[in-house]
């Protein structure tokens, strides 16, 4: 029996599945395979090369330190270049690529002590590209290469962009690798912003963050009555924009608390319910402040 975790994309989002993780290893449930798409490869990849319950800590702990300037650095210089066409992301993909060189224990993605597959995007061609083998940092860096924030990764013959874009929440890539059972941890969406994102990449991750929702509530509707699937729900409500990184300790703490709670109840007859797109009021003066960027 082979048991899968699916991590999809979203960002700063990135935090709810480590909170997710941590609920999962305190009740011993390890992977066989990880498979990821965008921020969801980042962390797989690093958990391929950590496993076990010391991982997932030590995933949290990095998580806790991490700052937009980390991820997503900009500057009115490169900002000027984009503009101009000289340049096809609005953020400097550097500080994301020596973050990934310094925390993955392993060169190649058939290496890693835990089986692992990200999910990229072919530019040109607009289809689903998997790896499970070949330079670690470089596929990892096309599955999170989110068109206008990052530019393409080209991998042998083929530019990449984020796997966000064809496939979020890779269950079906999970499926086609042997999986049995599939633990899908998504990140969600901010449902509950009092305003939309100032940013132009705070904007094109929530954009993105919405489109792909609704896709994973297809997905879940098509296959959970055809395999042994566990997904775990998205916090709610969330005011935190994922471009928003001061967040991180508070969304790990929540995620591994709901997620506890929903591990110790019977899986529903219909998991897609607790997916489904909504929105909410405004939340009070409190709850909005940790609101857009």
């Amino acid at each position: 029996m082979v048991t899968a975790l699916v991590l999809s994309g979203g960002g700063s989002l990135g935090a709810v599945q480590v909170g997710m993780l941590l609920a999962l290893a305190d009740r011993g449930v390890e992977a066989d395979l990880l498979v990821g798409s965008s921020v969801g490869a980042l962390n797989a990849a690093f958990l391929a090369g950590h496993p076990g319950a010391a991982g997932v800590r030590e995933l949290a702990r990095i998580w806790v330190k991490l700052r937009r300037t980390d991820i997503f650095p900009t500057d009115a210089p490169r900002l000027l270049r984009a503009v101009a066409g000289r340049v096809s992301g609005l953020a400097d993909p550097g500080p994301l690529r020596a973050l990934m060189h310094k925390n993955l224990t392993y060169r190649r993605l058939e290496d890693a002590p835990r089986r692992v597959a990200v999910v990229a995007t072919d530019v040109l061609a607009g289809e689903e590209v998997v790896y499970g083998e070949g330079p670690a940092v470089e596929a990892v860096m096309a599955s999170a290469a989110l068109p206008a924030a990052f530019p393409p990764v080209r991998i042998g013959h083929r530019l990449l962009m984020d796997g966000g874009v064809v496939n979020n929440t890779p269950i079906s890539v999970a499926r086609r690798l042997g999986a049995d059972t599939i633990y899908v941890l998504p990140t969600g969406y901010a449902c509950a912003l009092s305003e939309a994102p100032r940013s132009p990449v705070g904007m094109a991750l929530h954009a993105v963050t919405l489109a792909i929702q609704q896709r994973l509530v297809a997905d879940v509707r098509a296959l959970q009555d055809r395999i042994d699937l566990h997904v775990a729900p998205p916090l709610c409500p969330l005011t935190i924009s994922p471009i928003d990184f001061r967040h991180t300790a508070s969304l790990i703490d929540r995620a591994r608390s709901a997620t506890g709670s929903w591990l110790d109840r019977p899986v529903p007859s219909d998991q897609a319910r607790n997916l489904a797109m909504h929105s909410h009021a405004i939340l009070d003066t409190a709850a909005a402040s940790s609101g857009p960027t």
